[in-house]
């Protein structure tokens, strides 16, 4: 009985040391692929939850930049690597842009190759000019009418700059020659120089340049007037309908432990409800979202319905 009953006992503490034991996590520094170059839009918000999940998770998440080829080259390291809660990604709608621009295989899936986390921020595009160009989006449509040989910059083909001026391109009914560039920063450093005459950089990137008087702001691409820069209209009060915005998301390659990705998201909940913190991470013009994995995954196959249409109705091609 006593031999029986010492059994049942370590029996007993197996089974209750497996029920409860998770892997500790993380042990270690977290990697935050970020697929875009540093001072960019995407970059500047991962920064920022970077810096606040590091004392939320308990080990430092690093920032690794991987831009180039509108996003698809850090989208293609993120679903290659291990599914071990060591690499986040910081996922935009280049995910579901990217694919619909190409006839060509992509070395990434948005549905396959990724899980979703968290829908963290949204935020317009702005439609930018040098200082002493077109005072509103009007006299610009018009200038561009009267000569269609005129330029605008992106970010790299594929990008959501250049997505939105090809929509606006559509939606206005006018020409303009396309000049990409590694990324965002870049948009804005052109068109103040005046080597090209407008963009459509994401609204961050531009805030204290047009605050400042830099750049000349013509209108914000969301259906309403932005915070950061309240006195500027949205295109859609020249163009009716006109609605584009930006999204920024933590994502983990598919495969990733599913108490990984409830940890990852209550710390980005937990980030976007500190005060502080949200106050900081929309100065710049961005919306704070929050979209848990279930909710985050049905937006994600709206937004790849949506972004297949636009692409298809603007004739944006990256063949």
């Amino acid at each position: 009985m006593t031999t029986r009953r010492a059994l049942l006992s370590v029996i007993a503490t197996f089974a209750a040391g497996g029920a409860t034991a998770q892997p500790s996590w993380p042990a270690r520094p977290v990697r935050l692929l970020v697929p875009f170059i540093p001072g960019s839009a995407p970059d500047v918000i991962a920064r920022q939850l970077a810096e606040r999940l590091s004392p939320l998770l308990g080990q430092p998440v690093v920032i690794e930049n991987r831009p180039g080829a509108g996003g698809n080259i850090g989208f293609e390291a993120a679903a290659r690597s291990a599914a071990d809660g060591y690499t986040l990604l910081l996922g935009t709608n280049s995910l579901v842009i990217n694919p619909a621009l190409t006839r060509r295989p992509l070395g990434f899936d948005a549905f396959r190759d990724f899980a979703p986390v968290n829908l963290a921020f949204a935020m317009p595009h702005l439609l930018i000019v040098p200082p002493a160009g077109p005072e509103s989006a009007s006299a610009l449509i018009a200038g561009l009418r009267a000569r269609p040989d005129q330029n605008y910059a992106s970010g790299g083909n594929g990008s959501g700059a250049h997505l939105a001026a090809e929509m606006f391109k559509a939606a206005a009914r006018v020409q303009a020659v396309h000049v990409p560039f590694r990324g965002a920063p870049d948009i804005v450093n052109n068109v103040m120089a005046g080597t090209v005459q407008f963009g459509f950089p994401t609204l961050s990137t531009a805030t204290e340049l047009v605050r400042v008087g830099r750049l000349r702001a013509l209108a914000v691409t969301s259906a309403a007037r932005n915070h950061a820069l309240p006195e500027v209209p949205p295109l859609a009060d020249t163009l009716p309908g006109f609605d584009l915005v930006s999204w920024f998301a933590i994502m983990v390659p598919a495969g990733t432990p599913a108490h990984v990705i409830a940890r990852v998201d209550e710390a980005v909940r937990e980030a976007l409800a500190d005060p502080a913190f949200r106050a900081r991470a929309t100065a710049d013009g961005s919306t704070a979202v929050g979209l848990g994995p279930e909710r985050f995954a049905a937006f994600l196959r709206d937004e790849s319905v949506k972004w297949g249409e636009a692409v298809r109705v603007s004739g944006a091609t990256v063949d």
